[in-house]
């Protein structure tokens, strides 16, 4: 028996909160160029968020309430990362920002502009991770529930 308690309070603690909802960080559409790959150890290779096609100069969004905890350039980019409830946290890139460090983001507020320089053509790397953990953002907009649906009209019902 012990191992139900702890299984719901796992699934507590990975699953966002009920009050934290998640939005996509660019307006729609919003065409993945490039998956999450789950990188194979802590330094190893991997795709450690999705690429989301857009025009540069488009407004990137906050995903969801946060705090800005960096906004400036790494190396040859520029990048705001956000931390949410849960320990969780979003990263954008390249994004030049339109906030700075310790101010308090809503959920669908402008946070930057998109650059040229990540993908051939401009592209938002949009990045998500649990302490050391990297998932896959695209979970955080969707409910993973599938639905089938029929491919054509029901076929006629057959009577007795």
């Amino acid at each position: 028996m012990p191992l139900l308690p702890t299984a719901l309070l796992l699934t507590a603690l990975l699953a966002p909160t009920p009050t934290t909802r998640f939005t996509w960080p660019l307006p729609p559409p919003h065409p993945v160029v490039r998956a999450f790959q789950a990188p194979t150890s802590l330094f190893g290779p991997g795709h450690r968020g999705v690429d989301l096609s857009a025009p540069a100069g488009t407004a990137v969004l906050a995903a969801a309430d946060g705090v800005v905890i960096y906004a400036g350039a790494v190396a040859a980019r520029t990048l705001v990362s956000l931390e949410h409830r849960g320990n969780l946290r979003t990263t954008y890139e390249p994004v030049e920002p339109a906030v700075t460090t310790g101010r308090q983001v809503r959920r669908g507020e402008v946070i930057g502009h998109l650059q040229e320089g990540h993908c051939p053509s401009p592209c938002l790397h949009w990045g998500a991770r649990r302490g050391h953990e990297y998932l896959d953002p695209l979970r955080l907009v969707s409910t993973g529930r599938v639905r089938l649906l029929p491919l054509g009209p029901a076929p006629p019902a057959r009577g007795g």
